[in-house]
């Protein structure tokens, strides 16, 4: 298997694991195995690192679909080069750090890691375009 679609798997994977951090935070809350089994009518307060692990998950479920696609289709047509296996890594890489900034709630340094995997799509994607 390439580097790139290692990437997208790890990449997969991170996406599947981020939700686990969410879900321990709120086990850990009175009432939270009880409101996670529930209906969920009410709401549950939770703290804000748990809100912020909520939203890296969905930054990172909208970031996936793209970067899916880049690297399905360098790899099916045959693009997939050093170029495209180092914009997959930065684009995980980018991801990882993403994740765990964005639930220790360091604004700034989330922007930049969340740069540093816009360019490793813009990478892949300049390849295709070649």
């Amino acid at each position: 298997m390439t580097t790139d679609l290692w990437m997208l798997v790890l990449s997969a994977v991170l996406c599947l694991s981020i939700p686990l951090v969410s879900v321990t935070g709120l086990l850990a809350q009175t009432g939270g195995s009880a409101w996670g089994f529930g209906n969920r009518d009410e709401p549950f307060a939770v703290p804000k690192w748990v809100s912020r692990t909520r939203r890296a998950h969905a930054n990172m479920v909208e970031n996936l679909a793209p970067f899916a696609c880049l690297v399905l289709v360098a790899h099916l047509t045959g693009k997939a080069n050093a170029t495209t296996a180092l914009g997959a890594e930065l684009f995980f890489a980018g991801r990882l750090a993403h994740a765990a900034v964005y639930i220790a709630g360091i604004p700034v340094v989330r922007t930049l890691v969340f740069g540093v995997s816009v360019v490793g799509n813009v990478m892949i994607l300049m390849q295709l375009l070649r």
